[in-house]
């Protein structure tokens, strides 16, 4: 009997001439398993793959099984895009676009369809095989070491064995389609990149600036987001388009970013803060508080590859880059001789005032954005006979008549009064009339009229009593019909928002209008007219987190919070870390140290403060706090000899005689806190915390982030764990050049995108990490975070949620400790606010974005200020109204992931690392 087997080896002849093709023609169906999907996948076989009636194809993907059965579609499609990323395919697109098209049609044409399959179900598929079917029934199945592409059959040493028999279709099926079960389908986010890189042209920017939103998606669209399969979110594309919409409408974008917490403020104002430095309007100045500069540069550079530099006093008083370079200043001039287009300020130097911040106010700038802009404040109280606007208001509205557009950021732009939201307003308004219409002319700069009138509570009956609202600021054209018909019968430009002209100067059909939906409303919205038409309403933009999760833009994960009652009685006391005496005793220094500081001169107050906050972080954070603070006492003021960014501008702000008289003559308090903790010799109790959350409650298994404010104690908290498990290793992410990972007690210095990778991929379990590090970190692998240290800032605490809260998240609850000692300011603090963190999808939800230090010294006053605190309502209705379209953005989100314009990272970066000229405008 002749042997049904037929064996091909490329030795004797071309395969591809003689096997594959011949057999896929006229084939009915086509089953293979394939290796690595690549874009060569059917580069031979591209026309008989089209005849084909039915191909499946599985392939590796080289992605861990969890990525694959992430509880999100999104996150399975993120996963997906980034190994198709990691490839690297840059040039292969270029040379071979032909193939690329090609193979963009076979997968949208509706006859193919592939899965991927993990690493662990086939860590590498070397054993390729596949079955064809004709349309007699008959069958040709076949295995060897060969891939669909031309160099494997036409250049490659291969070998086949095929065996037509039906016994040799079935084994081949039965393992086909085990691995096809195991698989899930070729994300269509791949397909859309694909066909996206298979059309893709690089543009010039010059070339762009007639789209601005055009020119966002060119410079976005291969961004390291993008990249890493995320891209910006719908809402942040969306504002992205009102911003554009604003300066083409006004001339000026003057915006309100009032987005909740962990909704992504930063990248939304980061992209059109680099889109006016390309669309060549000027420079882009950001503002925030001086623990927020470094975030933002990381956050800019690490996900959009946007080169920022940040006016720095550590380790020496200058310009540093994202790349960790000094342009060291000499004189306060240079505040305004940035190095790149995108300088990044603390507010504090504002707040300070001096020659820096006289000189950064003459200025002239594209944009600023304002972030944590609640902070700049009117102070109002009983006894004040005029609201006072405090340093960095005024600050601020110098800086608003110094650029075109302005952003100001903040997701409590009410505390604990209406007005305070109309103060930013009027930082907003000021030199631009088409927010609130000229001071002279406009009823919208009394706060008190202007908001009862939003709210309802005032109404206007008839055009006679509207006019004064209407005619400063009159509003655009476009905005309704009603304002075209004025603006035709005044003849007023669109660039135009005061006239001088009566009511009664106005024809009577377009009066008659006006009457009709002053008494009809905004009959589609619901809302009588002036609530949707008014200055809140164009200019405040907020999204909430339930809207977005109900629109299923977001996951909605649930955050179980430890201690629970009742927990390890030998490490908690109630929901506080048990402390022993001798941690008692150094405590109750500090509070004498912090005592004696508030009731020195002005100004000193903050020390004892910093000082509360270390020991409350952990007893290595208070006791290298405490000998930092002496040796500056004793050594001078000496900058490069520390990196405490806090103690540094203490120091500064006092000056150095007056600190080392301030702190020589409470040191024995600080010296007593050394040799309590020194003669202790005993474990930090916070310690027992993270190990029994790691050991007993099986953190470690899940995957834990383990963050603090400082880096004394995440390090502590690494070398801790790392003695307990030797064999684990344990990240510490932290600023530039302190981050590594420790291994039996052996720290190795790693930078810290090897650190997100590793993360990524598993490989590291546990990471300790400060708040300055923590944005740009995505660490949806890790299931529970524990806080070492609590911020009074429950905006940088939803923060540290949002590392592991996100898309991708295998686990629909994730878990959080939050460790206080018991008996400090910390737990009486923690008290008040975990009475409000009741709901497990938005624990944060009821709280303020910042607890100020005044609240901190008074209980009391927490909870006062915590009962009266509400989130603003009518902004995001309105908004929500006003832009119905918002989470579709364009009404093609989609449009901004599959755009084929694209600008060079090259040019990029090169534009934005212009100098400023002095000025704070282009250099030339």
């Amino acid at each position: 009997m002749a042997d049904p087997i037929a064996r091909f080896s490329s030795r004797n002849q071309r395969l591809s001439h003689v096997f594959l093709k011949d057999r896929l023609t006229g084939a009915t169906t086509y089953d293979r398993i394939a290796g690595y999907f690549r874009s060569s996948v059917f580069d031979l076989i591209h026309e008989e793959i089209s005849t084909i009636d039915r191909v499946r194809i599985v392939c590796n993907a080289d992605l861990d099984p969890r990525d694959l059965i992430a509880a999100s579609p999104k996150a399975r499609d993120q996963a997906q895009v980034e190994r198709w990323h990691e490839q690297g395919n840059e040039i292969d697109a270029l040379l071979e676009r032909p193939r690329w098209r090609r193979l963009h049609e076979i997968l949208t044409a509706g006859n193919v369809e592939i899965r991927v399959v993990s690493r662990d179900n086939a860590p590498f598929l070397h054993g390729k095989a596949g079955v064809i079917t004709r349309p007699d029934g008959s069958t040709s199945s076949f295995i060897g070491s060969i891939n669909e592409t031309a160099n494997g059959w036409a250049q490659s040493y291969e070998m086949i064995w095929e065996d037509p028999s039906a016994e040799a279709a079935e084994w081949v099926r039965s393992e086909f389609e085990w691995l096809w079960k195991k698989g899930v389908p070729l994300s269509q986010a791949v397909i859309d990149e694909i066909g996206r890189t298979a059309e893709k042209v690089e543009v010039q920017i010059q070339d762009m600036q007639d789209d601005p939103v055009g020119l966002a998606k060119s410079v976005t669209v291969e961004s390291p987001l993008a990249r890493r399969g995320e891209g910006l979110a719908p809402w942040q594309k969306a504002f992205v388009n009102i911003f554009a919409e604003h300066d083409q409408k006004y001339g000026s974008a003057r915006l309100l970013l009032a987005d909740e917490v962990g909704v992504g403020k930063t990248l939304s104002m980061a992209a059109t803060g680099a889109l006016t430095v390309l669309m060549d309007q000027g420079p882009f100045l950001i503002l925030c508080p001086a623990t927020l500069t470094l975030q933002w540069q990381t956050e800019l550079w690490d996900k959009l590859g946007l080169p920022s530099c940040v006016w720095s006093r550590v380790p020496k008083k200058g310009w540093l880059d994202h790349r960790g370079h000094t342009v060291v200043a000499r004189d306060p001039e240079d505040i305004l001789r940035c190095p790149g287009q995108i300088g990044i300020v603390s507010t504090g130097l504002l707040v300070r005032g001096g020659p820096e911040a006289q000189a950064l106010m003459r200025g002239t700038f594209g944009m600023i954005a304002l972030d944590e802009g609640h902070k700049a404040r009117v102070k109002r109280g009983i006894g004040m006979d005029e609201p006072e606007p405090g340093k960095l208001y005024k600050a601020m509205e110098r800086l608003s008549l110094r650029t075109r557009h302005f952003v100001i950021g903040t997701a409590t732009p009410i505390q604990t009064n209406r007005e305070e939201i109309w103060d930013l307003i009027k930082l907003l308004a000021h030199g631009r009339d088409h927010v609130l219409g000229r001071p002279s002319a406009s009823r919208w700069w009394q706060a008190q009229e202007a908001l009862d009138l939003i709210s309802g509570k005032t109404m206007l009956p008839d055009p006679e009593t509207a006019w004064p609202w209407l005619r400063s600021p009159l509003p655009h054209g476009r905005e309704a019909k009603v304002f075209r018909y004025i603006r035709q019968d005044l003849k007023l430009p669109e660039d135009e928002f005061f006239t001088d002209r009566g009511i009664h100067d106005i024809d009577d059909f377009a009066r008659d209008d006006l009457a009709d939906v002053l008494e009809l409303g905004e009959v589609a919205q619901n809302l009588p007219f002036m609530r949707y038409h008014n200055p809140l309403g164009r200019h405040v933009v907020l999204r909430r987190r339930k809207t977005l999760e109900d629109a299923k833009l977001m996951d909605r994960i649930a955050v179980n919070i430890h201690p629970r009652p009742g927990a390890a009685p030998g490490v908690f006391e109630g929901n506080a870390v048990r402390t022993p005496n001798f941690y008692d005793q150094a405590y109750d220094q500090v509070r004498l140290f912090t005592r004696a500081m508030k009731t020195r001169q002005k100004g000193t107050g903050f020390l004892g403060n910093l000082m509360m906050q270390r020991i409350c972080s952990s007893i290595a954070s208070g006791m290298a706090t405490a000998e930092k603070m002496l040796a500056r006492r004793r050594e001078g003021f000496l900058e490069e000899e520390t990196e405490d960014q806090d103690l540094l501008e203490a120091i500064e702000d006092m000056g150095v005689e007056d600190y080392a008289s301030a702190v020589d003559q409470e040191s024995q308090h600080l010296e007593r806190v050394i040799a309590i903790l020194r003669a202790a010799r005993q474990d930090d109790p916070k310690g027992r915390a993270v190990l029994h959350y790691l050991d007993r409650e099986g953190w470690l298994a899940l995957g834990c982030i383990i963050f603090s404010q400082y880096y004394d104690t995440a390090r502590w908290v690494g070398e801790l764990i790392s003695g307990h498990f030797p064999e684990e290793p344990v990240a510490v992410y932290a600023g530039v050049g302190k981050s590594g990972v420790i291994l039996g007690g052996e720290w190795r210095s790693i930078d810290r995108e090897d650190i997100k990778k590793g993360v990524k991929e598993r490989k590291l379990r546990v990471v300790c990490a400060t708040d300055a590090a923590c944005e740009g970190l995505n660490l949806q692998t890790l299931g529970t975070l524990i806080n070492v240290d609590l911020p009074w800032n429950p905006s940088r605490l939803e923060q540290r949620i949002g590392r592991i809260k996100r898309y991708g998240q295998q686990r629909s609850e994730v878990d959080m400790a939050n460790l206080v000692y018991a008996g400090t300011i910390d737990e009486r603090v923690y008290q008040r606010l975990s009475e409000r963190m009741q709901d497990r999808y938005d624990i944060l939800g009821s709280l303020p974005d910042t607890i100020e230090d005044d609240w901190i010294e008074d209980i009391e006053k927490i909870e006062e200020e915590l009962k009266n605190f509400t989130k603003p309502e009518s902004p995001a209705d309105v908004f929500s109204l006003r832009y119905g379209d918002f989470l579709s953005v364009d009404g093609d989100d989609r449009g901004w992931e599959v755009w084929t314009k694209v600008v060079a990272r090259r040019d990029i970066e090169q534009r934005l690392m212009r100098p400023w000229n002095g000025r704070g405008g282009h250099a030339g």
